[in-house]
């Protein structure tokens, strides 16, 4: 059946609000020379600088444009979030969908993997091997990616288990169809409304993993992260710089991560109309007290 996702999600309102702050974050992110005068790593002269004119959100302890590190620090957020999610849900899928579909000591294999990933304390594994190794954000991406995966590959591999049970992948296989072949026109296009949410859920979750990294002093010191500015700014609260330091900071972290799920939300319901059956319901339920 055909599902118009996008049209869908023209008429949810959640769904505008999300996308709209994604796109207001992308624009500034993607075009942040227009939007500011400076580079982020220009030292203005001025410490401390109140917002005016020429620093929209002052300057920091270094006399840098906090402005101009803010959508810098973007960029760097969104980065992650994709990077993470295409790389993510995309072990997900080759991992669970692979195991439900050889089985025996393959599938075996790959769920004590899964478990074991599942049971490490990821935050004390990341900041181990940025230890010992040179903490980079090709090397952040991944480690974030590797910790992101198992789960949804279980989610995966279960709605395998239940589909390769049904009717048309019977007729495929009886009919000669491979696993590659099953895969790609049968499994994919039966998976689409889970892989959207997993990716949705990667990309939330690389967000708040990159700026908490960052935060605890595990990232990349030439690269600009929101974390990083936050942990900068909690040094300085007993001065009046934390408002307009710190406070844009959290917010612009909260509007992602809000407008991420916001849209992961509409997203699913759309693709899935199984998840409107509430909304059916209370709509059932409202007519029946109008009558």
């Amino acid at each position: 059946m055909h599902i118009d996702a996008l049209g869908e999600i023209s008429h949810d309102p959640l769904a505008k609000a999300g996308a709209i702050m994604l796109v207001v974050i992308a624009g500034l992110a993607l075009f942040a020379p227009l939007f500011s005068n400076y580079s982020p790593h220009d030292y203005t002269g001025n410490i401390f600088s109140p917002p005016d004119r020429n620093h929209p959100l002052g300057t920091d302890s270094m006399g840098q444009d906090i402005w101009t590190r803010l959508l810098y620090g973007a960029r760097t957020s969104l980065l992650v979030a994709v990077a993470v999610a295409l790389i993510s849900s995309s072990l997900s899928l080759l991992v669970g969908a692979s195991a439900a579909l050889v089985g025996g000591l393959y599938e075996r294999l790959c769920m004590r993997i899964i478990d074991a990933l599942i049971s490490l304390p990821t935050i004390i594994v990341m900041i181990l091997v940025a230890a010992y190794l040179r903490p980079s954000l090709p090397l952040l991406i991944l480690l974030i990616s590797l910790f992101s995966w198992p789960g949804g590959a279980r989610i995966i591999r279960s709605q395998v288990l239940s589909l390769k049970q049904r009717m048309h992948i019977n007729a495929s296989r009886t009919f000669g169809a491979g696993k590659g072949h099953i895969i790609s026109k049968h499994i994919i296009p039966d998976l689409s409304p889970i892989i959207c949410a997993l990716m949705m859920q990667d990309a939330r979750r690389a967000v708040f993993m990159e700026a908490g990294l960052a935060f605890l002093g595990v990232s990349d010191p030439t690269v600009i992260s929101w974390g990083k500015m936050m942990n900068q700014a909690l040094a300085f609260t007993y001065l009046d710089v934390w408002q307009w330091w710190l406070v844009p900071i959290g917010l612009a972290l909260s509007a992602t991560l809000i407008g991420i799920s916001f849209l992961s939300f509409s997203l699913e319901t759309a693709i899935d109309p199984r998840l409107r059956r509430d909304e059916s319901i209370e709509e059932s339920m409202n007519l029946a007290r109008r009558a």
